[in-house]
C-alpha cells in the first residue's frame, strides 16, 4: 500500500503512455509530457486518479505473492524429500515464483482492468464546467459497468497479458533479489572464513533487503513488459478507440452483422508492433522501472522487516 502511493502518478503515466500506441496522433510526447499535461490539467486529483483500485490491488497482489511463493517452495522441497528449512536453489526458487506469478494474475486482472479504465477517464471525458472530474465514475461504478456490458468473463480481459508479465516478471523479481541478497550476504563473511550454512536462511539487514529489492523491481519491469503494454491497450480500448469494436454500420432494413470480436493478446501484439514496432510495445518502459526501483526496495524492505518482527 505504501508503495502504491508513492509509485501512483507514474504507474498513470506508464497506462497513459501504452494506451496511445494504436491511436493515429499520440496525446504525449513522452513521460514528462504526460506528467506535465496531467497536473496542468488535472491537478493532484488526476495523477492519482484509480488510486482505490491499486491499494486494493497491492494488498491482494503482495498477500497472494508472498504466501504462494512460501507454499509453492514448501511444495517443491516436499516433493524432493527436504526439510522446509533448507534453502531451495535459484532454479527451484524460480519455479515457485513462476507459479505464485501465475496464481496471483488470476486476482489481479480484474483489478489492473478497473484502475487502467480509470486513469484514462480524463481522455475521454475531458474537464470543463458542466463535467467536473470528481464526477466520473469510480471504481465500484466502472466495475458494475464491465459486468453489465461484458459479463463476469469481461473482468478478465487483458488476462493473457497480465498473467505472462506476472508469472515470468515474479521469476525474475523473487530471483534477483535472492541472488543479490545472497552475494550481499557473503560480503560479511571474512575473507578466508567459513561460509554461512546454505541450510539455514540468513537475516538481511535493511538496506541490504531495500538494494536487492530495488535491483529485483527494475528485473521485474523490464523483463516482460511489452505484455504488460498488451494489456495496458485491451483495457482501455473500449475508451479510448469505441469504433474499432462497434459493429458495421449496414443498409437499412438489412441484418445487422455481429459485433466485432472482443480485442485479443496476439492481434492486439500484432497491431501495435505493426504501428510502432518495439518502441510502441515498450512504450513507458522508462519510468515504470525508474519507479519500480525505490517501490520494489520499499516492499522488500518492509516484508522483510516484518517477517523478521512476527517470524
Amino acid at each position: 500500500m505504501v508503495s502504491k502511493v508513492f509509485e501512483h502518478p507514474f504507474d498513470l503515466t506508464k497506462v497513459r503512455l501504452q494506451s496511445q500506441v494504436l491511436d493515429k496522433k499520440a496525446r504525449f510526447n513522452g513521460p514528462i509530457d504526460c506528467l506535465t499535461k496531467t497536473w496542468q490539467n488535472e491537478g493532484v486529483r488526476g495523477l492519482y486518479r484509480g488510486l482505490p483500485a491499486p491499494i486494493v490491488g497491492a494488498m491482494v497482489e503482495n498477500a497472494s505473492l508472498f504466501l504462494t511463493y512460501r507454499e509453492f517452495q514448501n511444495l517443491i522441497q516436499y516433493v524432493n524429500h527436504r526439510p522446509a528449512s533448507e534453502k531451495p536453489s535459484l532454479p527451484e526458487l524460480a519455479l515457485a515464483a513462476a507459479g505464485a506469478g501465475a496464481v496471483t494474475s488470476f486476482f489481479l486482472t480484474p483489478i489492473e482492468l478497473v484502475k487502467c479504465k480509470m486513469q484514462v477517464q480524463m481522455l475521454v471525458n475531458p474537464p470543463t464546467h458542466i463535467t467536473k472530474p470528481h464526477t466520473l465514475p469510480g471504481p465500484i461504478s466502472v466495475l458494475l459497468s464491465v459486468i453489465r456490458t461484458t459479463g463476469f468473463r469481461g473482468l478478465w480481459l487483458g488476462h493473457t497479458g497480465t498473467f505472462i508479465r506476472e508469472s515470468g516478471g515474479t521469476a525474475a523479481w523473487f530471483t534477483t533479489k535472492e541472488f543479490v541478497a545472497s552475494l550481499l550476504v557473503a560480503r560479511r563473511t571474512p575473507e578466508g572464513g567459513p561460509p554461512p550454512p546454505s541450510n539455514q536462511r540468513v537475516q538481511l539487514k535493511a538496506w541490504e533487503s531495500a538494494l536487492s529489492g530495488a535491483i529485483a523491481g527494475a528485473a521485474f519491469n523490464f523483463a516482460l513488459f511489452p505484455a504488460d503494454t498488451v494489456k495496458s491497450a485491451m483495457q482501455t480500448e473500449a475508451e479510448l478507440r469505441p469504433t474499432r469494436l462497434s459493429p458495421t454500420p449496414t443498409a437499412p432494413g438489412a441484418k445487422p452483422p455481429p459485433p466485432p470480436p472482443p480485442p485479443s493478446f496476439f492481434r492486439t501484439f500484432g497491431a501495435m508492433y505493426k504501428a510502432q514496432g518495439i518502441r510502441g510495445l515498450y512504450a513507458g518502459c522508462g519510468i515504470t522501472v525508474a519507479r519500480a526501483i525505490p517501490s520494489s526496495g520499499m516492499i522488500f524492505l518492509i516484508y522483510d522487516g516484518l517477517s523478521k518482527r512476527f517470524g
